[in-house]
């Protein structure tokens, strides 16, 4: 490994990292070069940085457009951040402060996070506005993860300085852009020396399930997982990487930044607005480059690939995704109906079923706790909804079955039980609690002890989800916080939404299932649907569509609320927040459209 030197000298910024120009501006880092591949085998994050500067491979930066504007080896981002964590220690950070980054796609970003763990400080990489909610509730979100996490600075992009800077000053957090984080002076300092113990950074939660929490991750935890990824998914000598997903969420921060430094290989960035905005993009740039071999996605972001294209000829002709042998799934529930979308709109285009690779992790785990083995593809198995939901079967009805995803293997040294109720382990095809223990599981929830001691018994995580065991494979079923319980009855929330998806003109995440408390103190589901419908006689035609398609899934009657289009609340990753839905419901702040009378 490197030893501690002093950064080439260079004169002071004007302006952030990611506004400099280099040599190789236009040329790409390479797949392959002469330094051996060592797979996240490092004491330290520190350690893993060093070695990655010594190849010529880097994260390169594109556009709205999918076309390449910046290019940053591995060597120029550690140059980057040992300089700034002079600055850090200069503007008096220590060892143990935490340092909140606005985790936009960019070189300031990625030097910023590696100037952190340099300085010995935990970064903490916090959302940008989405197009989800305005303004003020982007402030009020920034200052809830600035009042947990209490950094001794927040460093932003210049251009969300007003919400960035009231959400510092609401917090009494002193905050400053990092463009003029970039002009402060660069005294040299012997930088901390960085233990496998020490934590790295602190991850948190979307806030899908419960209040956004500090995920406290130690080197050792972070390396073991990325070692155990890249064995489980087989990255090789000459794989890249192409990514849309939020630095600031753990499968883009842990497996598409992270992991490309301590396996030492190459990736494409798109940001995730400019997905968001033109979501073929991101498979143009799969296609450009003959070596783009590994990409990530939740369900979502193949679900508005294949709605998007308009006929085969235009796939056959646009794209090529032979090379694409590493589909990531996961971050959310695997629909395989929608993975089999994907596969019909772009099998013309070389894309091949056995590339999917789903898995299943957390944040509390660091990234990924099983992985489906490269080339098993998408493999379900269907089960019927009773058993899911653990209640008896109504023999009025006809069964019902829900097509279960195999999330895959355990990685290396990550044991996985099913718990039952009372605590003890479950057998095979067995539904349980998901309870993982390992190296890579988190330290802490960051100054929570209770949190922490509600999921960490005795060196095993409860992950709050429920699934079972299969052969080895695990099978993920849902949260078991979501469980809607009516009169004794248990019923997933997701088998409701995707019922009511199945009716034409509805998405994937239109839909947010809950149970409430009606006059009479009875509980009952509750569905909000995104409406498109101008008319008020045919929303409720419509609405009484859903009540039956709901009626036929459940055996019962259902509060159904048609609300606007983009009304119903998401996590700072994207994915549906039926806590916050049903909270916003019954406060009146989603108030439902006007039907007829």
């Amino acid at each position: 490994m490197w030893g501690h030197y002093r950064a080439r000298k260079r004169a002071p910024q004007i302006t952030g990292i990611a506004d400099k120009m280099t040599d190789a501006a236009l040329t790409p880092t390479p797949n392959d070069c002469e330094l051996p591949r060592i797979r996240a085998q490092f004491a330290t994050f520190n350690d893993a940085i060093d070695y990655a500067a010594r190849s010529k491979k880097g994260l390169n930066f594109h556009d709205m457009r999918g076309q390449l504007e910046r290019v940053y080896p591995y060597s120029e981002m550690r140059d980057d951040a040992i300089e700034m964590a002079y600055r850090l220690i200069a503007a008096g950070i220590k060892p143990k402060d935490r340092v909140a980054l606005i985790a936009e796609t960019g070189p300031d970003f990625a030097a910023l996070f590696c100037a952190c763990v340099y300085a010995g400080a935990w970064p903490v990489p916090l959302p940008l506005p989405t197009t989800f909610g305005g303004k003020d509730s982007y402030i009020d979100q920034l200052a809830v993860q600035l009042q947990s996490s209490d950094p001794a600075i927040l460093i932003y992009p210049e251009e969300i300085g007003g919400m960035a800077s009231a959400a510092g000053e609401k917090q009494g957090c002193r905050s400053e852009s990092w463009q003029d984080f970039a002009k402060r002076p660069t005294p040299a300092v012997n930088l901390p020396k960085a233990s496998p113990d020490d934590i790295c950074y602190l991850q948190y939660s979307s806030g899908s399930t419960r209040f956004p929490t500090g995920v406290a991750v130690t080197h050792e935890a972070l390396l073991h997982n990325l070692y155990g990824h890249a064995v489980s998914m087989n990255l090789g000598e000459d794989d890249r990487c192409v990514s849309w997903l939020p630095l600031y969420h753990d499968m883009g921060l842990v497996g598409c930044f992270l992991s490309l430094i301590a396996n030492q290989f190459s990736v494409d960035y798109l940001k995730p607005d400019a997905f968001a905005r033109r979501p073929l993009a991101w498979l143009d740039m799969i296609s450009r480059n003959p070596g783009n071999t590994v990409s990530y996605s939740p369900t979502f972001g193949y679900d508005i690939c294949a709605r998007r294209i308009s006929s085969q000829s235009q796939v056959a002709e646009r794209f090529d995704l032979s090379r694409w042998r590493l589909a990531g799934n996961g971050a959310d529930m695997i629909r395989p109906d929608v993975m089999q979308n994907f596969v019909n709109a772009f099998s013309e285009a070389g894309f091949s079923a056995d590339a999917f690779s789903p898995s299943y992790g957390l944040a509390e785990a660091v990234l990924a706790v099983t992985v489906m083995p490269p080339g098993e593809g998408i493999r379900v198995e269907l089960v019927e909804e009773e058993r899911l939901s653990g209640t008896p079967r109504d023999i009025t009805r006809p069964a019902r079955y829900r097509a279960i995803v195999n999330c895959g293997k355990p990685l290396p040294d990550m044991e996985v039980v099913i718990s039952g109720e009372d605590g003890h382990p479950r057998g095979d095809h067995q539904i349980g609690k998901v309870w993982c223990r390992g190296p890579s599981v988190m330290h802490s929830y960051f100054r929570d002890p209770e949190a922490t001691s509600d999921c960490l018994i005795d060196g095993w995580l409860d992950t709050g989800d429920m699934g079972y065991l299969a052969d080895g494979y695990l099978f993920i079923v849902g949260r078991a916080k979501d469980m809607i319980i009516i009169n004794g009855k248990n019923h997933w929330p997701q088998d409701i939404e995707w019922a009511v998806e199945q009716l034409p003109g509805f998405n994937h995440g239109d839909i947010a299932a809950f149970a409430v408390e009606t006059e009479g103190g009875e509980e009952t589901p509750a569905v909000l649907v995104h409406c498109r419908v101008a008319d008020p006689v045919e929303r409720v035609k419509l609405r009484e569509q859903i009540s039956d398609k709901v009626r036929s899934v459940t055996g019962m009657s259902c509060v159904v609320e048609l609300v606007p289009p983009r009304t119903l609340p998401r996590t700072s990753s994207g994915k549906l927040s039926r806590a916050k839905a049903k909270k916003l419901y019954l406060s009146g702040e989603i108030i439902p459209l006007e039907i007829a009378a």
